[in-house]
């Protein structure tokens, strides 16, 4: 999910009543729902670096121990030079406490992006397996107001019982936060629902005479109903527009076909690189396209279907990458996006 998704739902979790435990527990909380996307630093190192570990150590149960260690540092930090003082005298700052609920923001982030279709590697470095939920697009608008009003409802409320006089002890807002959070799980309901409907709608046809070996509902912006549909079969990919509040898949003119590349010593080399081993360990409907250069060489692009559904951009790749292969059949630049740069 995008940062600012991640940062309500921490500051959400804060308000639900964690709050009332411990002094700096909201802001420890908002942090740490946000902090295992610090891999993002990987990219000044290359963008195939940074592919290959985005979402990997830092998103990882064992790699929230050291990511909520560093929140609650950070936040000691900021705690001393305050001069040790907190909004309320009366609620000391627990800290064991609060790596405990830095390390909760933090699965909270790997639940989020559990929930899109980029997936997210919980157990490593026990198993690089990727897992994805396939339900949410990358933005959800609703989520986003859910989580927004949880947060603003209880500062208008405030500022109507200043204005009557009445006053509310502790900390303010636990309701409304708790609301945002349930909402949230209603949203996830509802949209796990749909998904099961798009994927058994794109199980129930058949392609070019062919039964789908594998099939993928990927979600789309705003509509909950509207999904991105990959079906493999054995000679071929189709990408389909599925509708989840119809009973069956009806393409018509919304098909594409993308037929599986044969095999060559460019693409076998390509599948065999570092950078060819991790993507085809993380895509789920890859396939290749292979470009012949003037002297031997080849370009060899590889693409997840699943992040296709703006497939009538024919000129749009989200997400792939690729390799360069010399007239040797060696693999002389790796490259991450849609411009290869090979080098002279």
């Amino acid at each position: 999910m995008e940062p600012v998704t991640h940062f309500l739902t921490g500051a959400c979790m804060g308000r639900a009543g964690f709050n009332r435990k411990t002094a700096l527990a909201t802001t420890t909380m908002t942090l740490a729902a946000e902090a295992p996307d610090i891999d993002v630093f990987g990219r000044f190192r290359g963008s195939v670096f940074g592919f290959a570990h985005h979402r990997g150590f830092t998103h990882s149960f064992l790699g929230l121990v050291l990511v909520s260690g560093l929140v609650v540092a950070v936040m000691y930090g900021i705690w001393r030079l305050k001069g040790r003082k907190t909004r309320d005298p009366n609620l000391p700052p627990r800290w064991g406490l609060l790596f405990v609920l830095a390390y909760v923001g933090g699965l909270s982030h790997i639940l989020l992006d559990f929930t899109n279709n980029y997936g997210v590697r919980p157990f490593w470095p026990f198993s690089e397996r990727w897992y994805s939920w396939d339900i949410v697009f990358i933005v959800e608008p609703l989520l986003l107001i859910a989580l927004i009003l949880g947060l603003v409802v209880p500062a208008l409320v405030s500022l109507i019982n200043e204005e009557i006089g009445a006053h509310q002890k502790g900390p303010k807002g636990q309701w409304a936060a708790g609301v945002a959070l349930v909402a949230v799980v209603l949203v996830w309901t509802v949209r796990d629902y749909e998904h099961r409907r798009a994927v058994n709608a794109l199980e129930a046809r058949t392609y070019q005479d062919a039964n789908p070996l594998r099939v993928g509902a990927y979600p789309t912006w705003v509509n909950p109903f509207q999904w991105h549909g990959v079906v493999e079969t054995k000679n071929l990919f189709a990408l389909v527009s599925v509708d989840s509040a119809v009973p069956e898949v009806d393409p018509g003119d919304n098909m594409q076909i993308r037929y599986k590349p044969e095999e060559t010593a460019a693409t076998l080399a390509a599948k065999t690189s570092a950078l060819g081993r991790v993507y085809l360990d993380w895509a789920r409907f890859p396939i290749t396209e292979t470009e012949a250069l003037p002297d031997g060489a080849a370009v060899v692009t590889f693409e997840d279907l699943r992040f296709s559904g703006t497939w009538r951009r024919t000129t749009s790749k989200p997400l792939s990458a690729g390799v360069v292969v010399n007239p040797n059949g060696k693999v002389v630049h790796e490259f991450f996006g849609p411009v290869p740069q090979p080098p002279d």
